[in-house]
């Protein structure tokens, strides 16, 4: 997911997507950024289709690794709970509620 689905499945809307990821859903995230990064290091990539290349990669591992774990835990470890439980009261609700 894109940061932007990745925040509408989790219901938010201005808040911080990292302050409402599970602990193993930022593991997961920190796990791509830094494989991108020591795979850019490696492989010296130059332009955007090159650094594309080495970002699909790093988000490759991070994609192994939670594949690998939600078949051990035998369940999903991203969900679309937020950790600080943001919860939205629609204008109109509040306007009938008053």
């Amino acid at each position: 997911m894109t940061a932007k689905e990745y925040k509408s499945f989790k219901g938010l809307r201005k808040e911080s997507l990292r302050d409402n990821m599970s602990d193993i859903e930022v593991a997961l995230a920190d796990l791509g950024e830094i494989a991108t990064r020591e795979l850019a290091k490696k492989h010296k990539p130059k332009g955007l289709e090159e650094n594309k290349k080495m970002a699909r990669l790093g988000g490759h591992a991070a994609k192994s690794a939670r594949d690998d774990l939600e078949k051990n835990l035998e369940e999903k470890v991203i969900t679309s709970e937020n950790n600080l439980n943001y919860k939205y009261i629609d204008e109109k609700e509040k306007i009938e509620n008053e």
